[in-house]
């Protein structure tokens, strides 16, 4: 007689639906808060549910497909458009300048408003994960332009951290690349991405940002990439990539 197959193990819904590239696992928690996601007909209302897969679960009334394969891409962002799905006070985000024909997929961390450059994109939740947790030291590069006077001895002292208004910023390898009259061209290459840290580390030293760009997320460059267009990591470099995630 023919063992049965093990049971396939349960995991909470929010994950499942994360895993599936329907949007990150706090999205989908939103989501499931406003009654957008139910099972078997029946609305969900708590993002604990256990289930072992998304048979029978459908997300604004449309059954979700099994989950594929984990892509990632290139996304250069514009100044002037805001890193979410969609904004209240209508204002342009990044999901009106994407390429038609993109699959569903989610931002990797965030550029504020006012940012440019480098935007990651995927379809898979547990990788967006491992992209953004500080443990990973994924590392990040900016190009700032900054309005002022600093030296590269100031820039320099980051490199063992700061502490601005009670927020502890981890080490930065700050470096003055030129100077355009009084702005000051200065490339910034950190790991944690707090919320417009380069921003506030770099007015702590005075200055004033009037431009930013993102040019690199870990191995993966901004390099000729035109605003608003997407391009696929290929796969053999993603996989190579995550080997060396926790």
């Amino acid at each position: 007689m023919k063992p049965k197959s093990p049971a396939r193990p349960k995991q909470r819904i929010a994950k499942l639906l994360a895993r599936a590239g329907v949007a990150s696992r706090r999205e989908v928690e939103r989501m499931i808060e406003a009654g957008r996601v139910a099972l078997d007909g029946k609305t969900l209302d708590t993002p604990v549910t256990l289930l072992a897969s998304l048979h029978g679960v459908t997300v604004d009334g449309e059954p979700v497909k099994q989950p594929i394969p984990a892509k990632l891409y290139r996304f250069h962002k514009s100044a002037g458009v805001l890193t979410t799905e969609r904004d209240p006070g209508g204002r342009r985000t990044i999901y009106d300048t994407l390429p038609k024909g993109l699959p569903r997929v989610m931002p990797v961390g965030r550029l504020d408003m006012n940012t440019e450059g480098l935007l990651l994109l995927t379809n898979d939740g547990g990788l967006k994960r491992l992209l953004e947790l500080p443990r990973n030291g994924v590392e990040r590069i900016y190009r700032a332009r900054a309005f002022g006077e600093v030296s590269q001895d100031q820039l320099e002292a980051l490199i063992d951290g700061v502490t601005i208004e009670g927020v502890r910023y981890g080490s930065i390898d700050a470096n003055l690349e030129r100077r355009t009259g009084r702005n000051q061209w200065i490339e910034m290459k950190l790991t944690e991405g707090k919320n417009r840290e380069v921003r506030r580390v770099l007015e702590h030293l005075g200055l004033k940002v009037n431009r930013l760009i993102r040019t690199a997320y870990g191995p993966f460059w901004l390099d000729d990439l035109p605003k608003n267009q997407v391009d696929p990591v290929q796969q053999h470099d993603l996989v190579s990539f995550r080997k060396t995630l926790k």
